[in-house]
């Protein structure tokens, strides 16, 4: 089909997989709202369960015409630039409507917050304890993906391999210690417009963070399999670009939230 073409464009090939993508997410939706009313989780993860199958395939697909089939050619990369540079503005939109949100109670606290902030009665996380662990291990992620990203534009295969291991291994650990911060939380997201405020922002984080680690361990069994060069690997400048986006918002997160805000 792409064999005989006279231009370095990729047009795609018939796919089922955003159709397919888009029932999954709905299927999924649709499982969290039965979840929340009848306490029933099993829609939920059917969904979750048909949108991993999905996205394995698509990324499959993707990789294969990258890698294998050599449709990604420079005019084609430049795009894909393009529309990452685009989403990750997108998500910096997203992100800055939760900031939004939490200044505009914050700073002038209404009469039915008592004109207190934190609200009366909000027992608040001591942003010294595991928040200031979570900012060093993001931190330390940051750095941990430049050395694999370098390592890889050196042809260092051993240390690119390492770097992204410890970012991946780093990204769980976030995760970890942000689930234990949720079990012992003392509010919940219902606790007034500080719980929203606070669930919503880091619940939203620590999703992106999962994304984010999904992202780069994907990359990791990429290089693993030997479909990166050093002048051919956009998937793991995606993901670095993407993870480091995700560290600048917890900086922000963990300034305003956990440290101003508490």
């Amino acid at each position: 089909m792409n064999s005989h073409k006279n231009h370095p464009f990729h047009l795609v090939d018939v796919s089922p997989w955003p159709l397919m993508g888009a029932i999954s997410a709905m299927i999924m939706m649709i499982g969290i709202i039965k979840w929340f009313h009848m306490f029933n989780n099993n829609l939920f993860f059917l969904g979750m369960m048909i949108t991993m199958l999905v996205m394995y395939q698509w990324w499959r697909d993707i990789s294969r015409e990258g890698t294998f089939q050599g449709l990604h050619t420079f005019k084609v990369t430049i795009g894909l630039r393009w529309g990452m540079i685009l989403f990750i503005t997108s998500e910096v939109l997203f992100f800055i409507s939760f900031f939004w949100g939490f200044f505009h109670s914050s700073l002038s606290p209404t009469i039915e917050l008592g004109m207190l902030w934190p609200p009366k009665g909000i027992e608040t996380f001591n942003p010294m304890q595991i928040p200031l662990l979570n900012t060093l291990i993001l931190l330390t992620s940051g750095l941990t993906v430049t050395w694999a990203h370098h390592s890889l534009m050196e042809n260092n295969y051993k240390q690119t391999s390492q770097g992204l291991l410890i970012t991946v291994i780093l990204g769980i650990y976030f995760s970890i210690l942000q689930g234990y911060e949720y079990i012992e939380s003392p509010f919940t997201i219902a606790d007034a417009i500080y719980g929203s405020s606070f669930f919503m922002a880091t619940g939203f984080h620590g999703l992106h963070v999962i994304i984010g680690t999904t992202f780069l361990l994907v990359c990791l069994i990429r290089h693993l399999n030997n479909h990166f060069s050093s002048i051919h690997h956009f998937g793991f400048e995606a993901a670095a670009w993407y993870w480091h986006f995700v560290d600048v918002v917890w900086l922000f997160l963990y300034i305003s939230i956990y440290w101003w805000g508490s």
